[in-house]
Order: structure tokens, then C-alpha cells, then sequence
């Protein structure tokens, strides 16, 4: 009797294989942080072995620092989506607050893992080249709607791009980040549906409203 050759593995993709490795490993540093994260429990969610994970990513460290890479270029990536230059600097502006909002709205892990990497004072963050200059692209972004604010007249204030990134920023923070302490002390969920209109249009409101001035 002949025996049959045996059927070809599937050749795995290994662009694939890491990025469901990120996805899964993003969840698990999100939800215990960075100490307290097993490489084993991210292998077994994948089906995988730990070894395979150390394959790709030589240490649950650097794990770790490609799943902030990959949180962060996913916000810039958003940004970078808006086209200033076919918007009025007000509706530009405003179209950042919110999309902003939107992002942080429906990315909580993102929430969570900045969170954890405050407590860490940033140091992995400071080990990755990729991120050393990440924030360049929205600083950049809000400098061109405010040059082209105060050049239009819509603009008042003469405000800092980074003074502008951190207004709209720590509003859609904190509703995510903060919402169960504050749910507990104020008895509001501010992640609730029906609030979520109201929330995102004020912080377009916000934004909009400092940088025409407050007289405007």
C-alpha cells in the first residue's frame, strides 16, 4: 500500500499572525496592565505558544511597546484623515474636537493603556523610536487651522498647538478614563447613549469658542 504524502502546512502570514497578536495583546495589557499581563494568557487566546509570541517580539517588553506603537499611530492616523485645507478653520477645528472624541469613544483599551503608561511616567513610551516623534503630525495640524484661522480673522486668541491638543484631549479623556469614579460620586455615566451628542458637541463647542476668543 502507497501511503499518501501528508497535505502541506498553510504557510502562515506572518503580518497577519502579528497583528492578531497586538489585537489580542492590546486587550490583555489594557485590562491588567503592564505587570500584571501574562505572555502565557495572550498565547492561549491566540491558540498559539508563548514561544511563537517571543518569535515575533523577542520580550514581552517590546510586546508591550509595539502595542503602544500601535495605539498611537492609530490616533494619528485619524488625524491625518482631515483634510484642513478644504475646511474652514472653524469647521476644522471643530472637526478635530470630534473626531477626537469619536476615536477615544470607541478605542477605551487606548484609554486605559496611556493610563497604565502614566503610571510607568512614560518610560516605555521613551524606549520607542517609532514614538519619539509621533506627536509631530498633530502638532502640525493644529498649527495650519490656527494659521489659517488668525489669517481668515475667525481666530482671536493667539493660541498654542500643544496648549489646543491638550484642551481637547483631556475632555475626551477623562470621560472615558474617569467615568466610573465620577459615575460613583455624581451618579452619571458619561458614556451613557444618551448623552453622547450632547458631550461631543461640547467639546467642539469648547474648543471653537478659546480659540475665536471669549468675547466672540
Amino acid at each position: 500500500m502507497t501511503s499518501q504524502p501528508a497535505a502541506p502546512e498553510r504557510q502562515r502570514d506572518p503580518d497577519r499572525t502579528k497583528a492578531e497578536i497586538l489585537e489580542v495583546a492590546q486587550q490583555e495589557f489594557a485590562r491588567h496592565g503592564y505587570a500584571g499581563a501574562r505572555v502565557d494568557e495572550i498565547a492561549a487566546r491566540m491558540r498559539t505558544t508563548k514561544r511563537m509570541i517571543y518569535y515575533y517580539f523577542g520580550s514581552k517588553e517590546r510586546l508591550y511597546v509595539a502595542v503602544l506603537e500601535k495605539a498611537y499611530a492609530e490616533v494619528r492616523e485619524m488625524e491625518r484623515a482631515i483634510e484642513v485645507e478644504h475646511l474652514a478653520p472653524v469647521e476644522a477645528i471643530r472637526t478635530l474636537a470630534e473626531l477626537t472624541f469619536d476615536h477615544h469613544d470607541l478605542h477605551r483599551d487606548f484609554i486605559k493603556l496611556v493610563t497604565i503608561e502614566n503610571i510607568h511616567q512614560a518610560d516605555y513610551i521613551r524606549r520607542s523610536q517609532a514614538l519619539a516623534n509621533l506627536g509631530t503630525p498633530v502638532l502640525d495640524l493644529i498649527e495650519a487651522i490656527l494659521d489659517a484661522g488668525t489669517a481668515s480673522g475667525d481666530f482671536v486668541t493667539e493660541a498654542d498647538a500643544i496648549d489646543v491638543h491638550m484642551l481637547i484631549s483631556s475632555f475626551c479623556f477623562f470621560r472615558v478614563a474617569n467615568q466610573h469614579t465620577f459615575g460613583a460620586l455624581f451618579g452619571r455615566d458619561m458614556t451613557a447613549p444618551e448623552h453622547r451628542a450632547r458631550l461631543r458637541a461640547m467639546v467642539g463647542d469648547m474648543v471653537v469658542a478659546y480659540v475665536r476668543g471669549s468675547g466672540a
